[in-house]
């Protein structure tokens, strides 16, 4: 009788548990605790990223998926940014010198050393091209014809070439750069504009794109000549592709068919080969990776996008962090306050449509509950803690005595007076516990820089915020704790981190002019969603790691006056209620959930 140790030369293991490792790949086992024949398998899939900072179409990009640079893209205003992406999530750069409102497929290179050349300007089609070292941009020698939606090949700084586009019609010509001068290449075969290249200078290939309609072509590079190869299966322009991919694995997703696409292909050296879509479909966006990992950043639906998805062929399922719904408060209010964490949490205070409240809820993981009640109602209060050992302190009434001094301590059942604050106010931030609590900064009237501590009995002073400010965010302990955004006379993402003693300056927020946001976390992993950039609610959502804040996955629901878990985590937190218009005050409940990875898991039967 033939037996699988008689075929592959080793017997079925049996274990307890399932195999937990990549080394597992192809591997047959016999987990006997479910009683079932398992195996993993590769596959390839898309997975959610970080979120760009400004979205935008038409980017340029290069890189791989945990080092890529975006660049240029969408109307004047957007059209010089650079953002740069490290696998976890998105940094601001340097600016380019000339913007580009059309640069997609305009460079090539790796996140220290890259080039972006030509593409469409503020004034018309440039011929400016520029190089990039990992934090600025600088002007070199130009190309010699100004062109649009070129496609580039190369994988150095030194050794790359744009090829096709559109000058005042449709171009075949190519040009290839040393690191220094620019000279003509062999021409295209298909003269066109609005596609993709991959490869190297040498080696390198280019598909898709539009002549007088959008087209299938895919030519090969060998550093002299183009030669035709098999054509895609999905003819569309727009896309992006695997920029730093080998000619033999190169990839090519999203664009426009006549419509936006999520479809992706690859290709093996000789054809191409459809694998699983993206989750948004789009044209216009960015693209990095080497083929089998590669990255999808911005572009363009019904409206401009800053959506990220990472692609993966690997034997592990990659959950990207998210947002998802909870469960609703019982009272719609903004300028709440919050503690506990995202099963164990806590909300209490805010403006209801009715005014002050002094309604307080816990929440379990799935709903909220109604409790007895802050002895005084208010909003724009700090508060932090547990949802069995709370402070709420400071706050808003309407009235001569607007500012408040007032503290209450929560014990899980109910809440009691506590000694006053120093200095009266609101729209400040705490963080800590109730025994060892900290409140700084605020609005008393003016702008405060004020910081107190906190015993569990009474506040003392303690050294100032540098900067004064009023809707600010905090997260963390006494004697680690950071301050973030706020309002100083206007809008600012500055932050600063208290040691216990004194503060001192940390890594600005990637959002610019940013105020009204929530916070939680450590002064090391710190979460900030939601705000006011300008006047504008915002959903994205920031993370911090004791030096610089990088984006992550945004909210449902934009909004500002928002409350949050003060003791979650930047894997799992929540925020509740806020405003997002005027005085549309919500009863919404959204729950973070960080970035994670399983092992992907088969299970054989007989059908």
């Amino acid at each position: 009788m033939t037996t699988y140790k008689n075929i592959h030369g080793k017997r079925v293991k049996t274990f307890a548990t399932d195999l937990d490792n990549e080394q597992a790949e192809g591997q047959i086992f016999y987990q006997d605790t479910a009683n079932e024949f398992k195996t993993v398998v590769s596959s390839a899939a898309w997975s959610a990223g970080a979120n760009g900072i400004t979205a935008r179409p038409a980017v340029g990009g290069f890189g791989i998926q945990t080092s890529a640079v975006m660049f240029g893209g969408g109307p004047a205003s957007k059209s010089s940014l650079t953002e740069e992406y490290n696998g976890t999530g998105f940094t601001t750069s340097g600016t380019l010198n000339t913007g580009r409102p059309t640069c997609q497929d305009n460079g090539w290179g790796v996140e220290t050393a890259g080039v972006v050349a030509s593409g469409n300007s503020p004034g018309g089609n440039t011929v400016n091209v520029e190089e990039y070292n990992g934090s600025s941009w600088s002007e070199v020698n130009n190309v010699s014809a100004a062109r649009r939606q070129q496609a580039s090949i190369g994988l150095v700084q030194t050794a790359g070439a744009i090829c096709g586009g559109f000058v005042s019609a449709n171009t075949d010509a190519t040009e290839e750069y040393d690191g220094t001068n620019w000279t003509n290449g062999g021409n295209l075969n298909t003269a066109r504009r609005g596609f993709v290249g991959a490869g190297t200078l040498t080696a390198g290939i280019v598909y898709s794109g539009y002549t007088t309609e959008i087209v299938t072509n895919t030519e090969e590079y060998n550093g002299t000549a183009w030669t035709n190869a098999t054509a895609i299966n999905t003819a569309r322009n727009n896309g992006a592709g695997s920029t730093n991919a080998p000619q033999s694995t190169a990839l090519l997703f999203g664009g426009n068919t006549g419509s936006d696409t999520g479809n992706t292909e690859q290709y093996n050296g000789t054809t191409w080969t459809e694998v699983a879509d993206m989750a948004v479909a789009r044209d216009g966006l960015g693209g990095g990776g080497i083929g089998s990992t590669a990255l999808a950043a911005f572009g363009k639906t019904d409206a401009d996008v800053s959506n990220t998805e990472e692609f993966n062929t690997t034997v592990n399922t990659v959950t990207g962090a998210a947002w998802a719904s909870g469960g609703n408060l019982n009272t719609a209010r903004s300028t709440i306050s919050g503690a506990g964490t995202q099963t164990v949490g806590l909300a209490f205070g805010g403006l209801s449509p009715g005014g002050a409240t002094a309604d307080t809820e816990e929440y379990n993981g799935t709903s909220w509950s109604e409790q007895n009640n802050l002895n005084l109602a208010r909003g724009y209060l700090a508060g932090f803690g547990t949802q069995t050992a709370a402070l709420g302190c400071g706050g808003y009434v309407s009235g001569p005595t607007r500012f408040k001094d007032e503290s209450e301590e929560y014990n899980g059942t109910s809440w009691t007076e506590g000694n006053n604050l120093n200095t009266g106010r609101d729209v400040l931030a705490g963080a800590g516990t109730q025994t060892a609590g900290l409140a700084f900064g605020g609005f008393t009237p003016g702008n405060t820089a004020d910081t107190e501590e906190y015993d569990g009995s009474s506040w003392s002073e303690q050294n100032n915020l540098s900067t004064a400010r009023r809707l600010l965010s905090g997260a963390g302990i006494q004697t680690a704790a950071i301050a973030f955004a706020g309002n100083s006379g206007s809008p600012t993402n500055i932050t600063e981190e208290y040691d216990g003693t004194s503060w001192t300056s940390g890594g600005d927020m990637n959002r610019g002019g940013n105020s009204a946001s929530s916070g939680a976390g450590t002064q090391t992993a710190a979460l900030a969603a939601g705000g006011l950039v300008g006047s504008d609610k915002v959903g994205s959502t920031e993370k911090y790691d004791g030096t610089s804040w990088i984006t992550t996955a945004s909210m449902t629901t934009a909004r500002d006056n928002l409350g949050a878990s003060t003791a979650g985590t930047t894997s799992a937190s929540m925020v509740f209620a806020g405003r997002i218009g005027p005085n549309a005050k919500q009863t919404i409940t959204e729950e973070f959930t960080g970035e994670s990875t399983a092992l992907n898991l088969k299970t054989i039967t007989d059908s």
